[in-house]
């Protein structure tokens, strides 16, 4: 019902991953596999309510504090994830990471520290940076069967730090698509309660979730936490601005309020992200089904080339997300030649793994959010580049 193998060309559409490739591999004419957006057209239910709101004619100021949108998010999440929210907890924001910078700023200060599992989406260390925060890592460990786990002990030990305020939790997690079983959560809502750490969970991959995704409302055991989330990642648009956040405390959510549209000047948001997500919510559900069971077979397509060209990989599909996390370390390989044979030789352009951190090292990150077609062009072009520098 829904086309999905067919290519979209995005070339000069202003398109970040398209258009603009040379600014992050230095080349122009490189096929891209980068940020995570996707390319295929988004659901046909957005199209037609965006096509209706621009035939009416008029742009004007508009609001998002309204029964349809704010309903639209809280169905979504009584539909799909069994999850019962406040509606008056609800609140918008231009981004998800806008909407974390500023919780981070309300719940602590310069120089304090907040807890992150690595690898990292590379956003995070970035905006705490800027901030003057610090990043405490919990770095993950890769297990025996090719998933990842928490080390326990040692998260614990960096939540029990004074000066560690929050846990900014990414759930299901970028780049290692691991999406947190109950007893996970369960655990870290121990620990946060006990260290008095407050919890700020950014769940945007949450739609992407190929096992079952467990809002942190379900698990908190204090007011003192935040889902943040957008339709962005999983209807594919982002360009039209547009997230939102669950803020359990009504002093938080007033202060949160206070940044956004007193400081910032930003509570009139974009309309077309706003219809857009209310479509989504309300009339998205065929579609992203569809959506997910294509992505996950583009997953299978990888893992299954991998691992019968470079068995020594072992890659074992994410749970969540549309983004394969390729460990190379069991090869040996230089890194640095692979890249560049992989932009002058294939022309291709595929996010090195370091790029999330330290733990990140020897890893590629392979976005698969797009047709088969192109999804051969790129693992073809990673396992040829491997063979050519194995071969040396």
């Amino acid at each position: 019902m829904f086309d999905f193998s067919t290519p979209v060309n995005r070339y000069g559409t202003y398109c970040t991953q398209w258009d603009y490739v040379q600014d992050r591999f230095g080349a122009a004419d490189l096929l891209p596999f980068t940020i995570s957006d996707m390319d295929f057209e988004t659901a046909p239910c957005i199209i037609d309510a965006l096509q209706n709101r621009l035939g009416h004619g008029v742009l004007g100021y508009s609001r998002w504090n309204h029964n349809d949108f704010k309903q639209a998010i809280t169905g979504w999440f009584a539909q799909r994830y069994q999850a019962t929210l406040d509606q008056e907890a609800v609140v918008y924001g231009p981004s998800v990471i806008y909407i974390i910078s500023q919780l981070v700023n309300l719940w602590t200060q310069p120089g304090d520290g907040v807890l992150i599992h690595t690898p990292a989406y590379d956003a995070f260390g970035n905006m705490l940076t800027a901030n003057q925060r610090e990043l405490f890592a919990s770095p993950l460990l890769k297990t025996a069967n090719g998933s990842y786990a928490i080390d326990w002990e040692q998260f614990e030990e960096q939540a029990a730090r004074p000066e560690c305020k929050v846990l900014l939790l990414c759930s299901p997690h970028n780049p290692t698509g691991r999406v947190w079983r109950e007893e996970e959560l369960v655990q870290m809502a121990r620990i946060c309660h006990q260290h008095g750490v407050k919890v700020i969970s950014d769940d945007i991959h949450m739609d992407m979730a190929f096992k079952r995704y467990i809002p942190w409302s379900q698990v908190a055991t204090t007011p003192h936490w935040a889902i943040v989330s957008s339709g962005s990642k999983s209807f594919n648009i982002p360009a039209l601005t547009g997230a939102y956040a669950i803020i359990a405390d009504p002093e938080a959510r007033a202060d949160y309020l206070t940044q956004l549209k007193a400081a910032h000047g930003l509570s009139s948001p974009s309309i077309l992200g706003v219809i857009a997500h209310i479509s989504a919510y309300r009339d998205g559900s065929e579609w992203l089904d569809a959506l997910k069971t294509y992505l996950h077979q583009n997953l299978s397509f990888v893992a299954e080339q991998l691992n019968q060209h470079c068995p020594a990989v072992n890659y074992q599909l994410p749970e969540g997300t549309y983004l394969a996390w390729i460990d190379l370390n069991p090869l040996h390989i230089d890194m640095d030649a692979l890249q560049q044979i992989l932009i002058n030789d294939y022309k291709v352009a595929i996010m090195r793994g370091d790029t999330y951190g330290p733990e990140g090292i020897g890893y590629v990150r392979l976005n698969v959010g797009c047709p088969r077609s192109k999804v051969e062009t790129g693992i073809n072009a990673l396992i040829g580049a491997i063979k050519q520098l194995q071969q040396h």
